[in-house]
């Protein structure tokens, strides 16, 4: 019995094609299309497993239906003197009715059901004209985006007059910001002096009370005096009497 011819219409149906350079990870996308009326189980294998990542890599697609497969190539050092031996294949399966284990499927599978396609894994890595060709066209992509971000001459004047009236608006504070420092520095100063003049009128009234006490104790003794003259000559009087 003839093998089955694969059911799927795969997009490229023969070459994946990963474009450098290759110190990052480079993403190609496979198409799987089911033009058949029934289910259809596939599995994506590879002959480099450590060398890609597949995302989906089995999986069902219903009549009619596309699904988009990711192969992701690993950052490595290229060598364009080496040629590339990696291979993919993408097995299929009709789904049996009402089927949902993919597994129960694959394992229960008949050589004879199976159907298969191969491609091969092809690098390129692009030229120094090439590479001035993509830088140029980048930097015009970049100029187009930055110039619709910008929007019309119009749009930017105002910009611009919004900007001026902003830088107005920031040395109008500034210059009051100062004002305000001035005046603290102001009030500052006049506190300081205030307080040394009370300091001062308080240093004041201390020597005038003790100057007012000091008459009054040197007048003490003197009245004192005054009365002992005065009862020392009254009794003398007597005696004398």
């Amino acid at each position: 019995m003839s093998k089955l011819e694969q059911i799927l219409i795969l997009d490229p149906s023969s070459d994946l094609r990963f474009r450098g350079p290759f110190t990052d990870v480079v993403t190609t996308n496979l198409k799987l299309r089911n033009p058949s009326d029934r289910r259809v189980c596939f599995k994506v294998k590879t002959t480099a497993p450590r060398r890609y990542c597949v995302r989906p890599n089995s999986g069902l697609i219903d009549p009619g239906a596309t699904v988009t497969i990711s192969v992701m190539l690993q950052p490595f050092d290229y060598d364009p003197n080496e040629k590339s031996k990696h291979k993919f294949m993408v097995q299929t399966i009709f789904a049996p009715p009402g089927a949902t284990d993919l597994e129960a499927m694959w394992k229960d599978a008949k050589p004879d059901d199976l159907m298969d396609s191969k491609l091969r894994c092809v690098f390129d890595m692009p030229s120094d004209t090439e590479k001035m060709s993509e830088l140029e066209s980048t930097k015009a992509a970049s100029g187009v985006s930055a110039s619709r971000a910008e929007g019309p001459s119009g749009a930017r004047s105002m910009d611009d007059a919004e900007m001026r009236k902003v830088m107005e608006e920031c040395k109008r504070l500034q210059t009051e910001v100062g004002k305000l420092h001035e005046e603290n520095r102001q009030l500052k100063d006049e506190g300081l002096r205030m307080r040394k003049a009370n300091q001062y009128d308080s240093s004041v009234s201390k020597s005038s009370s003790m100057l007012s006490k000091d008459p009054g104790s040197r007048s003490l003794p003197s009245l004192l005096v005054v009365i002992a003259a005065i009862f020392i000559g009254f009794f003398l009087g007597k005696f004398v009497l």
